[in-house]
């Protein structure tokens, strides 16, 4: 089984938002995505998308988005992205969900013994700005990825992936409460999205204190999923 990851899809859910206004790299972008996708990922496959999906401002306007994802190959895991304002109640949300495609809110997906989890998370304390309104979510942000976590283990499976909207840690890689988790649940990959443009140089990436990192919005991968890491014989192996 191989694992695949693309983050930021941006569709339009319904809204006039022409996504080449932020570069000609974005014309046509959810039609070159779907071509990448049929290209790569077969339906045994996993494909992680850590946030962003839609501009849709209510579940009923991401009805299209959302059959757009069930329309392609493999398994779909979804969390909740800063510009997914359609998601709404998590059982809401689920019922809404073509098949294939799955919604992570403070659980697990399995995959045999192991086990994806994830959250949104939040802007970083010591980012600019950053007031108590921010720390509030913040903390609010890594219990929820303790929940998933601790959701895993106690149903006797390994969390062996973590899927997170922002980027768990600065440039710098100084721990923060996401990669403190991460660490001591023994997490191998963690994949990650929301950087757009200059906002990816020197992003985070590779492996620090034993967690890899992949920075997976699709402006930063080609517009197509990219393999992260393949399930054999009940183990993840990462990919280069």
């Amino acid at each position: 089984m191989k694992i695949f990851a693309i983050g930021d899809l941006h569709l339009p859910g319904g809204q006039e938002k022409p996504m080449d206004i932020f570069g000609a790299n974005w014309a046509n972008h959810g039609e070159r995505i779907a071509q990448g996708w049929r290209e790569r990922v077969s339906p045994g496959d996993i494909v992680l998308l850590p946030g962003d999906l839609s501009w849709a401002m209510t579940l009923e306007e991401a009805a299209d988005d959302l059959a757009y994802l069930g329309s392609l190959p493999g398994e779909v895991i979804l969390i909740r992205g800063n510009h997914d304002y359609w998601w709404s109640a998590i059982g809401k949300v689920r019922k809404a969900l073509p098949p294939g495609v799955h919604a992570l809110q403070n659980d697990y997906y399995a995959l045999g013994k192991l086990a994806i989890c994830g959250t949104r998370g939040w802007l970083l304390p010591g980012t600019e700005g950053f007031g108590p309104h921010d720390e509030k979510v913040y903390r609010r942000e890594v219990e929820r990825l303790r929940l998933s976590l601790e959701a895993a283990v106690k149903a006797g499976l390994k969390p062996a992936i973590a899927m997170m909207h922002y980027p768990p840690a600065p440039r710098t890689q100084a721990p923060t409460g996401f990669t403190e988790l991460l660490e001591a649940y023994g997490v191998q990959l963690c994949v990650y999205g929301h950087l757009h443009g200059e906002a990816q140089n020197g992003a985070l990436s590779g492996t620090v204190r034993g967690v890899h990192y992949r920075l997976v919005a699709c402006d930063a991968i080609g517009f197509a999923p990219l393999r992260v890491a393949e399930v054999k014989d009940g183990e993840l192996i990462l990919a280069p």
